[in-house]
């Protein structure tokens, strides 16, 4: 069951862009590679982007389902800057999305790194970069089947402290929905429980889910799923 719901919280390409605050007049018209401008369209040699024009340009590809081109915009991105950690967890998402598991939690591991360094991060962006990797992690381990894991990384986002920022805060209940929903899968049912109080708190549309999770019915794990998809 859980792989379910992490597969739902796999953001789609069009959410990575708002998510992190990118869209698509944020990115240059330029060049990609193996892709053609119109013949009125001014082009920007990719060489001359900035790692910030770079990862910008690779949302505005990855919202028309171009991975590759985005992945290749990437590389450059972090080769110029091997510490842009925005840039690296979009990659780790993308190559999720590729089917690219092992090279995925390599980035989003790194990214994760270095926004630990010192401690839990306090600026509102990588707090959010930190849940979203987190999160990420999270789904790449437990479709590897490495559900320990898996549940590691969805334990830190419960670490954190409560964002204030909305959307941070609204990407770290989700974090601890998948945490209930792991906890579950492994037996843990009073920790899913406590956790899945605390996402009914924040959004009361799940409560029927609580009410399921107390009585043990059968079909919590299938209404949680489909409560992701109607999400996501």
């Amino acid at each position: 069951m859980v792989l379910t719901i992490l597969q739902q919280l796999t953001l789609k390409h069009s959410a990575v862009r708002a998510i992190l605050g990118l869209p698509d007049k944020d990115a240059p018209t330029a060049r990609a590679p193996s892709v053609e401008p119109t013949s009125m369209q001014p082009t920007i040699p990719v060489q001359n982007l900035s790692p910030k024009e770079l990862l910008a340009l690779s949302v505005k590809h990855l919202s028309r389902e171009e991975k590759d081109q985005a992945v290749l915009l990437l590389k450059l991105a972090l080769e110029r800057d091997p510490d842009y950690v925005k840039a690296m967890v979009v990659m780790g998402q993308t190559l999720m999305q590729k089917g690219l598991m092992e090279d995925a939690i390599e980035y989003l591991e790194r990214a994760i790194s270095k926004l630990s360094l010192a401690g839990h991060p306090t600026e509102v962006e990588n707090v959010d970069l930190l849940i979203l990797s987190s999160q990420w992690a999270g789904v790449v381990y437990m479709k590897q089947g490495k559900k320990a894991e898996g549940l590691a990384h969805l334990e830190t986002i419960a670490s954190l402290k409560e964002p204030e920022d909305p959307k941070s805060k609204a990407h770290y209940f989700d974090g601890l929905l998948l945490l209930a929903s792991a906890l579950f899968d492994f037996g843990r049912k009073a920790e899913a429980l406590k956790f899945l109080k605390l996402v009914v708190a924040y959004n009361p549309k799940y409560n029927y889910l609580l009410e399921e999770l107390k009585n043990e019915e059968d079909d919590f794990a299938s209404n949680l799923a489909s409560s992701r998809r109607r999400d996501y």
